[in-house]
């Protein structure tokens, strides 16, 4: 895969913070890593979000810069600190969180320079949680109302969701992300029969909700994503690799997806698509946290390994 700089920009709003891991701080929040790897894959994205003023929002705002994340639309609050989560890893790697209420990002303010830079955006990623508290939800829907092409990131976390909330959002939104266990709880939602396949879950949710665009993760079995204007699902299995951790991963498969999709300028098929997706979200899962370095070389080295080991010839 050959990574460029391309002619498109995005905005992704919502959390940053600090994922306190077992292994010590890294930088994380869903929107911050799309953000990461759409710049490090070459789409200019800046990160709406806002940050308190001392040491942890300090020392964001530094390693964003290091990391040519833009911070100009940063906003730095005096009396919300900036956010931290404590994160817990099991035995299966999989992943708990412990998110701290109210912080700084769920105040972002709404003004003349949001708006205007949402406007001229291609794309707008926002995900779920940065609704739980009212003022951030009410800039979001200011925001929504302007921007051209909206990605929703449905990213559940107990107890800062609910029904009436997650469907006003899904009813904006032209691409929608979620996992498999998201999608059972929005076809609950609509009382769908519990013996309908996802498939049939995934129509009903688009038709509903006028979604042109939905990808499900299912994790180790991979992802599918569902076309309503090419009337078509396509299944893309994952990568089979050792799981450092799994934070981030979905995040990543997501700015991967974003990446060839904007480039539509070019013929490029969909399992083209899924298959970088998956490439860069096994690199990721097979990393430690939700941003590692990494660069072309070191993307199709790990793509060519892992052809290897599926034909055997490793």
């Amino acid at each position: 895969m050959n990574i460029e700089t391309l002619n498109v920009k995005g905005i992704c709003f919502g959390e940053i913070l600090w994922d306190n891991l077992p292994s010590g701080r890294k930088l994380g929040g869903a929107p911050l890593n799309v953000a990461y790897h759409l710049n490090k894959l070459g789409i200019y994205t800046e990160m709406l979000t806002r940050v308190g003023i001392d040491s942890n929002g300090y020392d964001i705002m530094a390693l964003c810069k290091e990391l040519a994340v833009p911070t100009t639309l940063f906003q730095q609050d005096s009396d919300q600190p900036t956010s931290t989560v404590e994160v817990y890893i099991d035995e299966k790697k999989d992943v708990r969180y412990e998110i701290i209420y109210p912080v700084a990002w769920d105040f972002i303010a709404l003004g003349e320079k949001e708006l205007e830079s949402v406007q001229k955006a291609d794309f707008f990623v926002f995900g779920s949680l940065s609704t739980r508290n009212d003022i951030s939800y009410q800039t979001l829907k200011a925001l929504l109302k302007v921007a051209k092409y909206k990605v929703l990131d449905v990213n559940l976390r107990a107890p800062f969701y609910s029904k009436e909330r997650i469907f006003e959002l899904l009813g904006y939104a032209d691409l929608v992300k979620m996992n498999e266990e998201e999608l059972g709880f929005v076809a609950e939602w609509l009382e769908l029969d519990s013996i309908c396949s996802d498939q049939e879950k995934v129509g009903t949710i688009m038709e509903h909700f006028a979604i042109r665009e939905l990808i499900v993760t299912y994790g180790a079995d991979g992802a599918v994503y569902h076309s309503l204007a090419g009337q078509f699902s396509y299944h893309y299995p994952a990568l089979k690799v050792e799981v450092m951790d799994t934070i981030g991963s979905g995040d990543s498969f997501l700015a991967a997806f974003l990446f060839l999709r904007c480039q539509t300028d070019k013929d490029i098929r969909a399992e083209e698509i899924l298959e970088f997706a998956a490439t860069l979200s096994g690199f990721v899962t097979q990393s430690s946290g939700a941003c590692p370095n990494y660069d072309t070389i070191a993307i199709n080295r790990f793509e060519w390994l892992n052809l290897l080991q599926k034909f055997n010839l490793k």
